[in-house]
């Protein structure tokens, strides 16, 4: 879960409490103070009671049906071989997208081409309907330099590391799951055992910007687990949605989900870069960041994220989780994982 630092201390929007599979980090500056995972850091099959939609939870623990997106359906896809018509980042279409910096035609084609509903239902087999594709591309509409910077490769890295730190945010796997741990992305909702309101702590009452509205709960929802009233606020400035009033929306509307996943991922927190500049080459390293061993590459995208309780430190099982997501991912779009996939040998920020 993220949380906004100047807010507490980011796990971008989730912060300052527990986290599921990741725990509170108070070194983040703008957002990523802490991450509070939607699992809570179980292991087992999905918990009961987990939300199998959008505001509805379930009784038995059930996987949720496969994605509602129209545009996805239910077609079985064989993860190592996707359809070699509709393969990840090639077209015999011209390319439209256009650099949004110069104006210029961009190198990487629309994300619609970039990840094809094929492609799309192999990563989440088992996906929330909320997490539709047709939602993540309304969403990333509203932010067109994603996955439209840099080289191919770099596009299509930042499709599959923004992919892979969010499905380990609302991972329903468990290691012997069907199709293995990693099929299991974007299964929660809302944080475990929250659904019904009863997490009151998320609430920094003191906040004079953001105050606590009477009634509402802020614990971890959406693709990025958005926690703390400090963030929702900030959340709901960024994205123009009231959040603060009405924090449900960010697991009950699919496109409003996933912007505030995209906010985070495109909001450099200073002395932070911004993912997106990570993956796409924006990025330089500073000479005190070459110092504390910050280099390009999906570790960095941890360290932004959740570098104080997984970075600095012999790799613990939360990377783990993230990079085996983003393997998979990159082997679905076919493209080089790149380097620094792990962030051990990166001192996290302060």
């Amino acid at each position: 879960m993220v949380r906004i630092g100047w807010l507490c201390g980011v796990g971008l929007l989730f912060g300052c409490g527990g986290d599921g599979m990741g725990g509170v980090d108070t070194g983040l500056s703008l957002g990523t103070g802490g991450e509070t995972s939607a699992t809570s850091g179980e292991t087992g099959a999905p918990t009961t009671g987990a939300a199998s939609g959008p505001g509805e939870t379930s009784d038995s623990g059930d996987p949720p049906a496969t994605t509602t997106d129209p545009s996805v359906g239910t077609t079985e896809v064989d993860p190592s071989n996707p359809d070699p018509d509709t393969t990840a980042g090639e077209t015999d279409e011209p390319e439209t997208t256009v650099d949004p910096d110069t104006g210029e035609p961009g190198a990487c084609g629309s994300l619609e081409r970039l990840i094809p509903a094929d492609v799309f239902a192999a990563m989440f087999p088992n996906a929330n309907s909320l997490y539709s594709r047709a939602n993540f591309l309304g969403a990333a509409a509203e932010y067109p330099a994603f996955a439209s910077e840099g080289t191919q490769e770099q596009c299509l890295r930042e499709v599959a590391a923004f992919l892979a730190n969010i499905s380990h945010e609302t991972t329903g796997g468990w290691p012997d799951a069907p199709g293995g741990p990693y099929a299991w992305g974007l299964y929660f909702t809302q944080e475990v055992g929250c659904e019904m309101g009863q997490c009151t702590g998320y609430c920094e009452a003191n906040n004079v910007q953001y105050p606590c509205a009477p009634g509402r709960t802020y614990h971890g929802r959406g693709p990025i687990q958005l926690s703390w009233n400090y963030n929702y606020g900030a959340a709901g400035d960024a994205i123009g949605e009231p959040l603060l009033a009405q924090p449900d929306l960010v697991a009950t509307d699919g496109e409003i989900a996933f912007r505030t996943a995209l906010w985070f991922w495109m909001t450099a927190q200073a002395p932070k870069p911004s993912a997106h500049d990570v993956m796409t080459g924006n990025w330089e390293p500073s000479a005190e960041d070459a110092m504390k061993g910050r280099v390009p590459g999906f570790g960095m995208t941890i360290n932004i994220i959740n570098g104080g309780l997984e970075c600095g430190q012999p790799t613990n099982p939360k990377v783990e989780d993230r990079v085996g997501f983003y393997d998979r991912y990159t082997g679905l779009l076919k493209v080089d994982k790149g380097d620094s996939l792990y962030c051990d040998s990166m001192q996290p920020y302060l």
